[in-house]
């Protein structure tokens, strides 16, 4: 890695750790904690890549990237942030920021964007980059969460909002996918146009579509919950689709079940399926990001008191919290803070109040603590029987071995790097298998080596 890195954040332990790990890759690095430091750099032409937190002491990091654009068309910027909301990473797409990373990073991942953003550079030196101001910020929006599953979707939802692809969003109940559709057309350049949420019966009658359309007025259009459509409105819905004219809307739809599984079966219209799948964005169950748990939890916390008494949830009362499943997701979660807001009589919510809300809710085996012993061949039989169980009646869809073994693949080499420090015949020891072959699956799998440190 060759080049010149500003570095922007106001922790020094931060500044330190990054200047050392660029400086080992090859790179020369300016560290600082102060914009206007970070500003003066960029007008002198030093740097070919900047790396910038967003609240410092003398500004926001995203409000400095306009002037980034302005000053140097070209440079890329990679911001980190420890405000983990979808309006974050939206905001610092819409400043053209070229990656976005939460707070706290894998320091090798990190590296590897670092590398990639600096190649980026030297191909596209100069490149303009679009200041378009980035809208409001909704502090409501209960899209918050800094788990890899939820920074993942914030991205492509960043990445997908101003293009003209439908969009397909699956999950289960009560994960957000309205929300998230809701999101895309609020932040997007169609936000002062109209948002039209379909029914069934909006589908009836001969001038039905048309009606639909006529509403949304080139605005976008969410089908929720399209399988559950029978074949007649999915017809009436690909003829409306074929009909659009050049003040299109955009076109979106929610699903919970998989609508592929859905088409092979004949359950779905295969010429609908097509049309609606421009990019699919899957929107996690909360079972399958535990760490948002707490701060999901502390939000709606916040958000259920409106002026009353500050609360706090214990910390035995949010290890409960953490550990059960959630089969409702973040709509059951939410339900259930407000539930003990109104129902625990302390100023701290403990144990034993979260113990009789949650006495009432379906009896699912917690995700922690309850699997103490277990080997893992029963863990994984486990996960392997509830994903069968995940399509009913119907087989997943074929290559699942291929699939199952590259999920387990991933992890174990990974995890196998972090214990041997990223040393490479150390791990194929470990592994027990030979080093080119290691070599080869760390390439295949995209693993980025070196030493492998978690960054608080």
């Amino acid at each position: 890695m060759d080049g010149t890195v500003l570095v922007a954040d106001d922790d020094r332990t931060i500044r330190t750790v990054l200047t050392q790990a660029l400086t080992r890759a090859g790179c020369r690095v300016h560290a600082t904690s102060s914009l206007v430091t970070l500003m003066r750099w960029v007008e002198e032409g030093k740097g070919d890549l900047v790396i910038s937190d967003v609240v410092m002491p003398d500004g926001n990091g995203l409000e400095t990237l306009p002037k980034i654009s302005a000053e140097r068309p070209g440079l890329p910027v990679i911001v980190i942030s420890a405000q983990n909301t979808i309006m974050t990473a939206i905001q610092a797409a819409e400043a053209e920021a070229y990656d976005y990373l939460p707070k706290p990073f894998d320091l090798p991942d990190l590296m590897k964007r670092a590398a990639r953003a600096l190649e980026s550079k030297r191909r596209l030196a100069s490149q303009k980059a679009d200041t378009t101001e980035a809208p409001q910020s909704d502090s409501d929006l209960p899209l918050v969460g800094r788990t890899p599953q939820m920074q993942g979707l914030y991205r492509l939802v960043a990445k997908v909002m101003n293009t003209d692809l439908p969009v397909l969003i699956t999950g289960e109940s009560g994960t957000g996918k309205s929300l998230i559709a809701r999101a895309i057309h609020d932040f997007s350049d169609r936000r002062t146009l109209p948002f039209v949420v379909v029914s069934p019966s909006d589908l009836q009658g001969a001038d039905g579509p048309a009606q639909v359309v006529a509403r949304a007025r080139g605005g976008s259009i969410l089908f929720d919950e399209i399988a559950d459509l029978d074949d007649e409105a999915q017809g009436r819905i690909v003829r409306m689709l074929d009909a659009f004219g050049d003040s299109a809307p955009r076109v979106m739809s929610t699903s919970q079940g998989n609508l592929m599984e859905r088409m092979e079966s004949g359950g779905f219209r295969q010429d609908l399926f097509y049309r609606l799948g421009g990019v699919t964005i899957n929107v996690p169950a909360l079972r399958e990001r535990v760490d948002d748990i707490p701060l999901l939890a502390e939000h709606f916390l916040a958000r259920s008191e409106q002026g009353s008494a500050p609360r706090r949830i214990a910390g035995p009362a949010m290890d409960l919290i953490r550990a059960y499943s959630w089969p409702g997701n973040v709509r059951q979660l939410e339900n259930t803070v407000r539930r003990l807001v109104v129902t625990a009589t302390e100023e701290q919510i403990g144990l034993a109040d979260v113990e009789a809300v949650l006495s009432s809710q379906p009896e699912i085996e917690p995700l922690v603590g309850g699997g103490d012993g277990e080997k893992l061949s029963a863990s994984v039989a486990k996960h392997l029987r509830r994903y069968f169980d995940l399509h009913g009646g119907a087989l997943p869809p074929p290559g699942l071995y291929t699939r199952i073994l590259k999920e387990v693949e991933l992890p174990l080499i990974e995890i196998a790097l972090d214990a041997t420090g990223g040393n490479q015949a150390k791990c194929a020891d470990l592994l027990g298998i030979n080093r080119n072959t290691l070599r080869k699956k760390i390439n295949d799998l995209d693993i980025q080596v070196t030493r492998r440190r978690k960054l608080m």
